[in-house]
């Protein structure tokens, strides 16, 4: 039986390109607001401590495997274990205007062979939530995964319970693709999962979408947005459902359920 004929039997995906995707390196990526270094404790340290460790911080690290952090000692112990991660490799976003660094991201669970990579352990302090800069790290590691390194598929994955990490990935144009139940044990709690994704064959449009919103022209005098990241995405999100349902009609969808 040719695999032809074997394949109209029992199918199964469209030949790809094998060649494996590079492994994120420490580099700097450069942005507007701000860019995207490699997480370094002596230079990062400070200014990631403001607002993120003790009483006033603890609410940043709930979604979060590690903290929160009861005193300095204990976040730069925590930092400089990260720092020196391959996997999580992490960075620091830094301010373009002021030099300081505002938060931290890191590309995790890198497989360069089936070429997907996941953004996660991101922490963004009170300064850099709701700015600019806030998506711009989010469209500068989107782009490097993509354009750089020659991902296919680019993961979010959030505690199921996090509605901000859910609305935020929606937000920056990642597909919704299920609950993982009983995923994780997460200090001692159960953890749900939230899947998300974004595919190389969607990067086009969304980079398109991502460099409309941050072009200066979309912000009034007063720094408002004119046109939301969320409305540029959501025509992508409608296709997403009709594609759904068009193949939920196709033969052989009824198999494809059990």
């Amino acid at each position: 039986m040719t695999d032809d004929a074997l394949s109209d039997k029992m199918p199964i995906g469209p030949v790809v390109n094998t060649a494996p995707a590079r492994r994120p390196e420490r580099t700097t990526i450069h942005g507007r607001t701000g860019e995207l270094v490699p997480l370094d404790p002596a230079a990062h340290g400070d200014s990631l401590a403001q607002d993120t460790i003790g009483e006033a911080g603890a609410g940043l690290w709930q979604y979060l495997f590690e903290g929160p952090f009861p005193d300095r000692a204990a976040f730069d112990t925590h930092l400089s274990k990260i720092a020196a991660s391959a996997d999580p490799l992490f960075f620091a976003i830094t301010d373009s205007r002021s030099g300081s660094a505002v938060g931290y991201a890191s590309f995790m669970r890198i497989e360069p062979v089936h070429r997907v990579i996941e953004v996660g352990s991101i922490l963004y302090a009170p300064r850099l939530q709701q700015t600019t800069l806030a998506t711009e790290a989010m469209y500068l590691m989107a782009r490097h995964v993509f354009e750089d390194l020659g991902y296919r598929r680019y993961e979010w994955k959030c505690n199921a319970l996090n509605a901000p990490s859910r609305r935020a990935a929606l937000r920056l144009g990642f597909t919704f693709e299920g609950i993982f139940r009983q995923h994780m044990i997460v200090k001692g709690r159960n953890r749900d999962t939230a899947w998300f994704s974004m595919l190389d064959s969607e990067w086009p449009l969304r980079k398109a979408n991502f460099e409309r919103w941050l072009d200066p022209s979309n912000f009034s005098t007063d720094g408002k947005q004119k046109v939301s990241l969320s409305q540029l995405n959501q025509a992508h999100l409608n296709q997403t459902r009709l594609t759904q349902a068009q193949l939920n009609q196709a033969p052989g969808a009824s198999l494809r359920k059990l």
